[in-house]
């Protein structure tokens, strides 16, 4: 269970604690697309880790099941199944002991990969999460940042290239403008090296950053699974509405970019103020308020102009009017 990415499935997963009548979660049942970050969130005691730790079975099903590309968790073997599994979590869990190549290592170590195989991976990754192989690769955790230290725990998660990320919580420990930035990094890597990946949070703007998908759980059950978009323009019921909050039709324009809207005509002349089409709506009203302007170019990877967008447009998407965006 290698390379790529995998699709995951929880078929009325449940788990009843000993003592405890209510189950901590019930009937779970979602499937998560090979490749899609699926993020669950909830309030605190919602569920939302102990779904998580059921997938590499850190805790046992009481019913139900967890297929990975169909495969039940419960069928596999429990070394086989973890190694296959990257994890990532607030604590990071790096061993003090060991340079961050040692670190970085300990799982293709188990599976045996020779030692020039695991740093030539060592520092192929730690260019990935932006360290310096040449200069980070002998040092120890002690001798980096709390985010350099994340960093390294999220190039030791994708080590053996495996196709599946649990991720708890990872960026909760870090300051904001530290756990911005990281978040920034882990999406573009994203990008470059697809896996599928459950998120923990219990932050609903990061949930709305970082999910292709988003599972609202609360006392066990899931309330809502949906895209951001859909679940930011239809919430499910009162509670979901009041849990991602009052401003939502705000919180969408984080979700759309200059590329999702309708453009003018370009206009003629030098534009006064210019955006990339992959802007976030957000960043591109921010930069109109601050500028006094209510009209921006969009242009494109080559910095052709595109079109036009003004305030009046962006503004009119947060009504209540607005249904989600088709994807």
């Amino acid at each position: 269970m290698s390379g790529g990415a995998a699709g995951l499935a929880f078929l009325e997963a449940t788990k009843v604690y000993p003592g405890r009548r209510a189950p901590a979660v019930s009937d779970l049942s979602l499937e998560i697309p090979a490749s899609e970050i699926c993020v669950l969130i909830g309030p605190s005691g919602s569920g939302k880790t102990t779904a998580l730790q059921l997938v590499n079975r850190l805790i046992t099903m009481t019913s139900g099941d967890i297929t990975i590309d169909g495969r039940s968790v419960g069928g596999l073997d429990e070394t086989e199944l973890r190694r296959g599994i990257g994890y990532v979590f607030q604590q990071i869990g790096l061993f003090p002991h060991m340079t961050v190549e040692g670190n970085v290592g300990t799982v293709p170590r188990l599976l045996g990969w020779p030692k020039e195989r695991i740093r030539a991976r060592a520092r192929e990754l730690l260019e990935l999460v932006g360290l310096d192989p040449d200069e980070d690769l002998r040092r120890y955790p002690n001798e980096f940042s709390g985010g350099q230290r994340q960093r390294i725990g999220v190039a030791r998660a994708m080590a053996a290239d495996q196709p599946l990320m649990l991720m708890d919580e990872p960026f909760g420990a870090l300051d904001p403008i530290t756990r911005d930035r990281l978040q920034d990094d882990f999406l573009r890597l994203h990008e470059e090296v697809p896996k599928t990946v459950v998120f923990v949070t219990h932050d609903i703007d990061e949930a709305i950053k970082m999910g292709t998908r988003i599972a609202i759980l609360r006392d066990g059950e899931l309330v809502q699974y949906d895209t951001p978009d859909r679940i930011l323009a239809e919430p499910a019921n009162e509670f979901v509405a009041d849990f991602v909050g009052a401003d939502r039709g705000l919180k969408r324009l984080r979700v759309w970019t200059l590329s999702d809207v309708e453009l003018g005509p370009p206009g003629e002349g030098t534009p006064e103020l210019t955006a990339p089409e992959d802007t976030s709506l957000r960043d591109a009203l921010s930069r109109m308020l601050v500028e006094g302007t209510e009209r921006l170019t969009v242009v494109d990877s080559s910095g052709a102009p595109k079109g036009t967008v003004t305030l009046e447009t962006i503004t009119r998407l947060i009504g209540p009017e607005q249904r989600a965006v088709e994807v």
